[in-house]
C-alpha cells in the first residue's frame, strides 16, 4: 500500500512538472509572436542605393 502511495504521489508531481513546462512554453511562445507581430506594425527605414554601396573612387 505504501508503494502504491509513494506512486500516486510521484505521478502526481510529474503531472505538476510536464503542465508547468508547458505553460512556460505557451508563454515564450505567446511572448515571442507578440515581438513579431510589433515588429512587422512598425515601419522601417527605407534603404536607398547610398545605404548599400559605397562611392567608387
Amino acid at each position: 500500500m505504501f508503494e502504491y502511495e509513494l506512486h500516486k504521489i510521484n505521478a502526481a508531481e510529474l503531472i505538476r512538472r510536464a503542465d508547468q513546462r508547458r505553460l512556460v512554453r505557451e508563454i515564450r511562445t505567446a511572448r515571442r509572436q507578440a515581438r513579431r507581430a510589433s515588429k512587422q506594425a512598425r515601419e522601417g527605414r527605407v534603404t536607398t542605393p547610398h545605404d548599400r554601396f559605397t562611392r567608387a573612387a
